[in-house]
């Protein structure tokens, strides 16, 4: 009955790993403390194997909620302007070659607001577009 319990366990950790790990969307505050509160109960969990004598079990369930309280903490780095081309820039507005600095910003602004965290975008796609900008007004 307990490898039940371990598999199932270890399934719902599998699942709150994949889902976490999906989008750096806005719901990625959910997952931080989801994942938090999983890793307590299997902290608990493993506090009470080893009490009891079994240490695989303990061992396990303690190094779970260690892996998992780590997973959900690693957040990504948003690129750099630096790190892009003029080109790949362009692209990323949609803007041509000879594009001034209010076009850039026109075409920066109407693709910002769709790729706003606060207007259901991702924080990720923001900070590219972001970055676009900022490569091509620093020209």
């Amino acid at each position: 009955m307990g490898l039940i319990w371990l598999v199932l366990a270890g399934i719902v950790v599998w699942a709150l790993v994949r889902l976490g790990r999906q989008t750096e969307g806005p719901r990625r505050g959910q997952w931080r403390v989801a994942a938090t509160l999983i890793a307590a109960a299997l902290l608990g969990g493993g506090a009470l194997a080893l009490s009891r004598g079994a240490w695989i079990t303990g061992v396990g369930l303690c190094g779970a909620a260690l892996w998992l309280t780590l997973a959900s903490r690693i957040r990504s780095v948003p690129p750099r302007a630096e790190g892009l081309s003029d080109a790949e820039a362009r692209s990323i507005l949609g803007v041509s070659a000879d594009a001034t600095a209010q076009d850039i910003t026109a075409a920066w602004r109407r693709l910002m607001a769709r790729a706003h965290p606060d207007q259901g975008g991702t924080e990720g796609l923001a900070a590219k577009l972001n970055a676009a900008k900022d490569r091509l007004l620093k020209k």
